[in-house]
């Protein structure tokens, strides 16, 4: 299972940025997907979930509210598009998979991508 992420960059408060994570490999509707984040000298984050037919959603509570999870499972790709970004929000933004889903976002996924930096400036 590979996975790409894609989307960072730099964006001032308040704006907006959409990452895009391209899935390969695998059949992707039977993965669950998820995003994290991980800030210089902070621990890693979850963000975001989505089921692997989009069902169920599930957000960390820092972003609740402003990020939203979608996935397209046509195109083998998840989407985590960001509003009202605060300079908080910048990390390196992973994208991972597994074919278990966790209403909890406790769970450590099996697969990962590289990771795309988000910088928001204030």
């Amino acid at each position: 299972v590979q996975l790409q992420a894609s989307g960072g960059g730099l964006v001032q408060a308040g704006g907006s940025l959409r990452l895009f994570c391209a899935v390969s490999g695998c059949t992707f509707s039977s993965y669950s997907m998820y995003w994290f984040r991980q800030a210089p000298g902070k621990e890693r984050e979850v963000v975001a979930g989505i089921s692997r037919y989009g069902i169920s959603t599930k957000y960390g509570d820092s972003v609740k509210g402003r990020f939203t999870i979608s996935r397209d499972n046509a195109a083998n790709t998840v989407y985590l598009q960001m509003n009202s970004l605060k300079p908080e929000d910048t990390a390196v933004y992973y994208c991972a998979a597994d074919r278990r889903w966790d209403d909890s976002l406790l769970i450590t996924p099996e697969y990962w991508g590289q990771g795309t930096q988000v910088t928001v400036s204030s």
